[in-house]
């Protein structure tokens, strides 16, 4: 059994990583009885940690709000990670001064193992300044700890067109895309999953009701908000036929988007960009044949751009060598 000592900061790490506990889970994890749990957070609580309980035969945990910051236990990767996003976190109005002060403070009880891990991160990256949107972090602040909480999300939202909208959404993740912050979250009004860009999001206090969380979409955020984000901003869209597999084409294309396989060496994708040519020019790096099944402008585009290359080419067999 852990030493009293310990076991209050292993306790403290728990309450730390998840909203709430019953007695039972801490005991458990704690190899101890739920009496000396309930007398672990009264020792908690003395030295100003905000252990809040709730009532019930299994009795409830959490770590709730206090009047000033308790310390925080972080483990050696997780400290490592709050220096690096410290030192290079980008598009978030207003925390620039904050953010270095609040470096100086980890870096000065940094273990020096950990220090040199941070140091030589930094020396061996370079940050390009952003020039997306700044998000305020007040917002994402919102945002998170409504998914932290499994509370609904109410907010003013402005979408690519410029139409306003009030949405009532159960929010599931933060996803950082190409210096843009966009949450996914189940879109009760549309009864479907959704992304939305955390810079045009206006949250609603008090949030909504506590909900069960719902599988991911497609089993991959990231991908989900790839796709979502590059068939959103496409002016113009096209389906064809690729004579590769579906493996090959996700690995070649510059984001992820609808790819159906149709047998090992043929898949159909649902392809977009700005206009027709630029995407004649995007499938011809793909370096594949392919078939245009419901676009007659892109089957136009690549005609014209197949004779450009073809007099280009024989204007270079003329040529004096």
């Amino acid at each position: 059994m852990l030493q009293t000592s310990a076991r209050l900061l292993r306790l403290l790490s728990l309450l730390e990583t998840r909203r709430d506990w019953t007695g039972a889970d801490l005991a458990g994890r704690l190899g101890v009885t739920a009496r000396t749990v309930r007398s672990d957070v009264g020792k908690l609580r003395d030295l100003g940690y905000p252990v809040e309980a709730s009532p019930g035969v299994q009795g409830g945990y959490r770590l709730g709000a206090g009047a000033q910051l308790p310390p925080l236990l972080l483990d050696d990767d997780e400290a490592v990670a709050v220096a690096v996003g410290l030192r290079t976190a980008t598009g978030v109005a207003g925390i620039g001064e904050t953010s270095v002060r609040a470096l100086a403070k980890l870096e000065q009880v940094l273990p020096s193992r950990l220090r040199h891990r941070v140091q030589a991160l930094q020396a061996a990256t370079v940050s390009v300044p952003g020039t997306g949107p700044v998000v305020d972090a007040d917002v994402l602040t919102a945002i998170a700890t409504a998914i932290r909480a499994g509370e609904r999300l109410r907010f003013d939202y402005t979408s690519h067109e410029r139409t306003a909208s009030r949405r009532d959404v159960e929010p599931h993740r933060l996803v950082g895309l190409s210096r843009r912050w966009y949450l996914v979250a189940w879109d009760t009004g549309r009864d479907d999953w959704r992304t939305f860009r955390v810079d045009r999001m206006t949250p609603k206090v008090p949030n909504g009701p506590r909900f069960t969380p719902r599988e991911p979409p497609e089993g991959d955020v990231a991908q989900f908000v790839q796709r979502s984000v590059g068939a959103a901003t496409w002016r113009y869209h096209a389906k064809v036929r690729l004579h590769a597999s579906a493996e090959y084409v996700r690995a070649r294309l510059p984001v992820a988007v609808e790819v159906t396989p149709e047998r090992p060496d043929r898949c159909v994708a649902e392809v977009g960009s700005d206009n027709a040519a630029m995407l004649a020019l995007y499938l011809g790096l793909l370096e594949v044949d392919f078939e245009v099944l419901d676009a007659p402008e892109l089957a136009a585009e690549l005609a014209k751009t197949g004779d450009r290359f073809l007099r280009a080419s024989a204007g270079s067999s003329r040529a004096p060598r």
